[in-house]
């Protein structure tokens, strides 16, 4: 018993209430308590704990735990919006995802029909989420787990998938899910040779729709009491968007079934084209991870859905970044996407209207990707600081504004006397005309001095100009021409084609330092 408590198991069976209910309350001093079960058949008592319970969010596993997610209005992300916008956090599932549904419920299915046996190994091609599901359920079923991933997936996926004890087998992005190197056809050789193995098989697993059907679509509607209007969800195996559209439809004919597509995607034109792949359709890469497909997966019902709405990587990772900063909400980068698309479809709403968009999954797993500023740049995601800057800026705040040029014709021995003279190393070109031709450079003068043939004081430069690799003109945004001064261009400013400026990597550098 409860230390200090004083009470043995022979107090608690002299008790009257054991014996009229078989089971006894007992209160500690320190507040806790146990309850005690009384077994007279055999005259014994066990502890037998909390009952399980859903209004007190009382477990007997973590499974219990899964759905039931709460919806939160956008307050400050909708607040330009006609119409007020609330979020399903699916994200608070046990496993960070939307997915802890599917995995689940895959799981319990197949156990029902006989095609797994204790032991077995549960194989699955997946972005991550899904793994994390079937981790979960195999972790408390005493399954193994296989999970083949493309490459473009966060490094925090993987690591999570293996915390579960996960086999996590990495395949490439850019190839054709038909192709055997692909993540789907990597997965099924995997199930077909692993003995008592199952393929979860989300893309075209009925029990994938079937799972948001009997869950989040019956939250969605008890926690709106039927009022929401539209429903805004990210398509990817096309099973929550298919799911929940169902079930809404069923009490709602009228609830607008929204999708949310990312740009690289082709299942717009799918749709588009009532369930075809369409000729002219081709598959394009792209960084936003759990949405899109090049293909039609069996899961989707394409018949649900009322509208799609597009959203590219910057626009969608940019979302995910205000939603944690607005709102306190740490999302992932399709819940980025999600919340682009019901922005946009949002806007064209009438007042008196009820959307709901669906998030999928939780920031966490992607510290390392869009949520780190490095990385965001790196693809080209993030303005710098100083990346509106104009190109006609930093001409004015050089110190030494005037530029010197050379003509086709002049000498290389006037040519390399300029540059001695004003310490530059290289310099525009121009023509008869005053119109930029070219660029010469130091070193090509000295490769050509160094040259063994006769030289003499009237050579001159016009062989050795070469083409300017990085022209703009004088309103071009800084950022937009850092990519070709990093790699090793000098920028050369134009204005009605004649050079007005030119600016090298220490002209960019001055400029900042002389900000900070």
């Amino acid at each position: 018993m409860g230390k200090g408590s004083g009470l043995e198991f022979a107090d608690l069976l002299a008790h009257k209430n054991i014996h009229q209910q078989n089971s006894l309350q007992v209160l500690f001093a320190d507040g806790s308590f146990v309850l005690v079960k009384y077994l007279p058949t055999k005259g014994e008592t066990t502890v037998i704990g909390l009952p399980e319970s859903k209004d007190k969010r009382v477990f007997n596993n973590v499974l219990g735990a899964m759905g039931n997610t709460p919806l939160v209005k956008l307050e400050r992300i909708g607040r330009d919006l006609p119409v007020p916008l609330y979020a399903k956090l699916e994200f608070m599932n046990p496993g960070g995802s939307v997915k802890d549904r599917v995995g689940a419920y895959i799981v319990e299915q197949a156990e029902k029909r006989g095609e797994i046996k204790p032991g077995g190994t549960i194989v699955e091609a997946t972005s991550g989420n899904t793994g994390v599901g079937l981790a979960i359920a195999a972790a408390l079923k005493g399954y193994k787990t296989i999970f083949v991933m493309p490459d473009k997936m966060s490094n925090e996926k993987i690591l999570l998938l293996r915390a579960y004890g996960a086999k996590v087998v990495i395949t490439p992005t850019a190839v054709g899910p038909d192709d055997p190197r692909s993540y789907y056809e990597v997965a099924k050789k995997f199930a077909r040779e692993t003995p008592n193995a199952i393929l979860a098989n989300q893309y075209h697993n009925p029990d994938n729709p079937k799972t948001h059907e009997i869950s989040t679509g019956p939250e969605l509607w008890e926690q709106t009491d039927g009022k929401l209007t539209d429903v805004i969800i990210g398509i990817g195996t096309g099973g929550t968007i298919s799911g929940v559209g169902r079930y809404l439809k069923s009490k709602n004919p009228n609830i607008q079934i929204v999708g949310v597509d990312i740009e690289g995607s082709i299942l717009t034109e799918i749709w588009q084209n009532k369930g075809v792949i369409p000729a002219g359709a081709y598959p394009k890469t792209y960084k936003v991870e759990g949405i899109g497909e090049d293909f039609l997966p069996g899961a989707m019902d394409i018949t649900v859905v009322d509208a799609i709405e597009r959203a590219g990587d910057r626009e969608s990772f940019l979302w995910a970044r205000q939603l944690v900063r607005q709102e306190g909400i740490f999302a992932g980068g399709s819940s980025g996407s999600a919340i682009a698309g019901a922005v946009k479809y949002c806007r064209k709403l009438p007042a008196g209207r009820i959307p709901v968009v669906i998030l999928p999954d939780s920031g966490s797993r992607y510290l390392s990707k869009f949520y780190d500023d490095k990385w965001m740049r790196e693809f080209g995601f993030l303005s710098m600081e100083f990346g509106e800057t104009a190109l006609a800026d930093l001409l004015l705040a050089k110190p030494n504004k005037m530029l010197q040029t050379a003509a086709l014709g002049d000498s290389i021995r006037k040519v390399v006397s300029v540059m001695h003279q004003n310490a530059v190393s290289q310099m525009p070109v121009v023509g008869a005309d005053g119109s930029l031709v070219g660029l010469i450079e130091e070193v090509d003068l000295l490769n050509h001095m160094l040259e063994r043939h006769e030289h003499n004081n009237d050579e001159k430069i016009d062989s050795l100009v070469q083409n300017a690799g990085a022209v703009f003109p004088p309103e071009t945004p800084l950022e937009d021409a850092m990519p070709s001064l990093t790699s090793g261009y000098a920028l050369i400013v134009v204005e009605h084609s004649k050079p007005i400026g030119i600016l090298t990597k220490i002209d960019v550098l001055d400029y900042v330092a002389g900000k900070i």
